[in-house]
């Protein structure tokens, strides 16, 4: 059998189309900490408007999740997918071609609306075509690409933006975009049969879903203290990953630490290189032990040191930095987990709109955050500026991210609040 009539190698080209554009989507939603000095530049922005600037993409990101949570359940990743990846690159092409703010900042919601629909139509695809018992580990695996693309995100971008231009990049990345959501239609499908193909061994079937139905689902999820309890789990876990990566990260190190961009980058680099590896690890021990909640639990709690590490030291030695910077990237992943206990409480027709519900709080997270952050910042500048970035005191940087930490700390608690209930019920 070739590559196109055997499923089991098919659903891996397929994925494989999907996954590009995801790492586009994260990409450019990390963008905006290598882009922050020319963006500062170019458009005469405050720490709170820059935060904003991030913060439209996740803003429109949430909005759309549960929408896309049911498109995915009724009309399968196939159109939803391709009809993503065009959006997210004609935004692209309108943040590049922007001469103002308030363009750059309808452009990158743009992105943003496009960005949207892409994590949980590949959800949506994994569930159609991986068996129960693996998707936890596709979570993982499809974090992953999350993390390559925040690799990109860093000195990658920072090199090519330096040697093109930030507008001459965007352009780029939109022509990258529009070829991988033509991919993305010619080989996704709904399912095997969908395909013409034969069906996967334990991969169960995924019923058509009638509006009535997500109505129904909805209800629940809106209703359900479990539910709750892992959206704040990913409010927190996602929103500050993005939050450090793509936006703060950065400028600490430049201000703080006195670096410049393109070194700073190294340091949320290894990061990126964390999301790499951790949350499909994460994910596959998961699946091993068939359990969610303990590894969810103690990943929490450790992200949650990891992230204490800034508020706790001020200036701590940068290899001290770049621990704690890998160590959030790695543990990222315990937070994807919530994820898959949300669709594992659900049946197999409502994957699609339970685990949209979640990962609408994780860009909730990652909306709200970097906004907060950007606002504790600005209340204590210094009215310098290095290399075109706003000085901040050591102190308010200090507050900043301990609103991280304290968001983490936060989640850790909801997950063991779960575990234990999940060990006494």
């Amino acid at each position: 059998m070739n590559l196109f009539s055997d499923p089991t190698k098919r659903r891996w080209i397929a994925w494989g189309a999907l996954a590009t554009v995801f790492l586009l989507v994260n990409l450019y939603r990390l963008s905006t900490g290598v882009l922050s000095e020319r963006l500062t530049e170019d458009f005469g922005t405050t720490a709170a408007q820059l935060g904003t600037l991030h913060a439209a993409f996740f803003f429109i990101y949430a909005i759309v999740q549960i929408p896309t949570g049911a498109l995915a359940d009724r009309v399968g990743p196939r159109h939803v997918g391709t009809a993503g990846a065009l959006v997210l690159s004609i935004g692209a092409v309108g943040f590049a071609l922007s001469e103002s703010y308030l363009a750059a900042f309808l452009s990158r919601a743009i992105i943003g609306l496009g960005s949207g629909v892409i994590f949980i139509s590949i959800l949506r695809f994994c569930a159609n075509w991986y068996r129960t018992d693996e998707f936890a580990t596709m979570t993982g695996l499809t974090g992953s690409v999350a993390g390559l693309g925040a690799i990109v995100a860093t000195t990658p971008l920072a090199v090519t933006v330096g040697a093109i231009g930030w507008r001459s990049t965007m352009i780029g990345l939109a022509a990258i975009g529009f070829l991988a959501g033509g991919s993305v239609y010619v080989f996704a499908r709904s399912s095997p049969a969908d395909a013409g193909l034969e069906p996967i061994d334990g991969v169960p079937e995924q019923p058509s879903v009638t509006l009535a139905e997500t109505t129904d689902y909805l209800r629940t999820l809106a209703t359900d203290v479990e539910q709750w309890l892992l959206s704040m789990v990913f409010f927190a876990g996602n929103g500050a990953m993005l939050t450090l990566l793509g936006l703060w990260g950065v400028p600490y190190l430049v201000v703080v630490y006195g670096l410049d961009v393109t070194t700073a980058s190294y340091y949320t680099l290894l990061g990126s290189v964390g999301m790499l590896v951790g949350p499909p690890a994460i994910g596959w021990i998961s699946d091993r032990l068939n359990r969610r909640l303990l590894p969810m639990t103690v990943g929490l709690g450790l992200y949650a040191l990891a992230l204490a590490v800034v508020p706790i030291f001020g200036q701590p030695p940068l290899p001290v930095v770049a621990a704690s910077y890998l160590c959030c990237g790695i543990l990222v992943g315990a937070s994807m987990l919530s994820l898959t206990t949300v669709k594992d409480r659900y049946p197999a027709d409502a994957s699609g709109v339970a685990t949209a519900t979640v990962n609408t709080a994780g860009f909730v997270g990652a909306t709200i955050l970097p906004a907060i952050m950007g606002v504790v910042l600005d209340a204590y500048q210094t009215g310098d500026t290095v290399g075109g970035t706003v000085v901040y005191t050591e102190f308010g940087y200090r507050i900043a991210f301990g609103i991280l930490a304290g968001a983490v700390a936060i989640a850790f608690c909801c997950s063991l609040w779960l575990f234990v209930r999940d060990r006494t019920v």
